[in-house]
């Protein structure tokens, strides 16, 4: 609310990196009808391996993790789950397939705010309910300090400011006087700041964002998990977050360091889809080349760990048995024995 409504009163201009990514995203987009139109049965592997990840990727983030053998059935199973974290990963999944299947007919509103957090909450108390007591955003340390990283909406003015803040992103969507994507990242930095619930506002937040790039005509969420890259680049995240939130109360917040990382993590996305689209024609296999992507975007030397959190949903044994294979082509190295052992590309590899 306070940032779209400061750069709906003075927008001016923004940053040159920032145009050179929105030019890029135009550009991304309007190839985006050209690749969607290839293998169905390509996309359908994208698209299950994305959902695998966002619903994974989205709750690690807030700390919520389930163990890597039981993804698979958590994610797309309907046997009973075990605990609160299975619940809210089997959540976040069905979150993702409303706005899948809706896209952009699903409205940006608080009935689809407050669904949209009732599925990822589960069966818990203040589930799809504004929050009820004031709570700061609190950083804690090591050592045991702590310390207030942000002063969130008091709970008594929460209804207000997201109502406020849904009509101004409907206003700017329809005037047309900020850049949609600019719009969009600013509309995500409100929400955070704002912080509605008592718990579950990043991943709302991250729903919200998938939701209005389906509005913005931007599809690649259902073949590239947003989530993921999120959490890949966690640090910048938090920083830039950290960065824009300052007198956001005020209204004189800096949204830039922000709004650069949500169109950042955007051109990601594009360019990983367009990568995949590339590999998936590789002979050996549609599992094979996802794996061999993960590859191509780890560091020189991992471990299988590293590539089994860029490929949940895939065994572990697929794993060991395409790194074999790779060795005995002469493009790995193992170094080492056992479950610790790292592995090394060896020769020319692209990312």
């Amino acid at each position: 609310m306070k940032t779209l409504e400061q750069l709906l009163s003075e927008f001016e201009s923004i940053p040159a990196t920032l145009s050179w990514y929105l030019a890029d995203l135009a550009e991304a987009k309007g190839r985006q009808n050209l690749f969607t139109k290839q293998s169905p049965q390509k996309l359908k592997t994208l698209r299950e391996h994305a959902l695998i990840e966002s619903s994974v990727s989205s709750n690690r983030i807030e700390g919520v993790e389930i163990k890597q053998a039981r993804i698979g059935t958590v994610v797309f199973g309907k046997t009973l789950l075990r605990d609160r974290n299975e619940e809210e990963v089997r959540g976040y999944r069905k979150a993702l397939e409303w706005i899948h299947h809706k896209g952009a007919k699903l409205p940006v509103s608080e009935k689809t705010i407050f669904e949209l957090h009732r599925l990822t909450r589960g069966e818990i108390w203040d589930a799809g309910k504004y929050k009820e007591k004031d709570g700061d955003i609190i950083e804690k340390y090591l050592d045991g300090r702590e310390r207030v990283r942000f002063k969130t909406v008091v709970a008594s003015d929460t209804p207000h400011y997201m109502k406020a803040l849904i009509l101004t992103w409907n206003d700017v969507i329809q005037q047309r006087v900020i850049p949609p994507l600019i719009a969009l990242a600013a509309f995500n930095l409100d929400f955070l700041c704002i912080h509605p619930f008592r718990d579950g506002n990043g991943r709302v937040s991250r729903l919200l964002m998938l939701l209005q790039c389906y509005h913005l005509n931007y599809e690649v969420g259902r073949f590239v998990s947003l989530e993921r890259l999120i959490e890949e680049n966690k640090e910048r995240y938090y920083e830039t977050l950290e960065q824009s939130s300052q007198n956001w109360h005020k209204g004189k917040n800096n949204p830039w360091p922000y709004v650069g990382y949500v169109l950042y993590i955007l051109k990601s996305a594009y360019r990983e889809f367009e990568e995949r689209m590339e590999s998936l024609k590789n002979p050996r296999g549609e599992k094979t080349a996802l794996i061999m992507q993960a590859i191509q975007q780890s560091s020189e030397i991992f471990h299988i760990a590293d590539i089994q959190r860029k490929c949940p949903g895939i065994s572990v044994d697929m794993l060991r048995k395409v790194l074999k294979d790779l060795r005995a082509e002469g493009r790995m190295k193992c170094l080492g024995m056992g479950k610790a052992a790292q592995w090394k590309r060896v020769g020319k590899w692209t990312k």
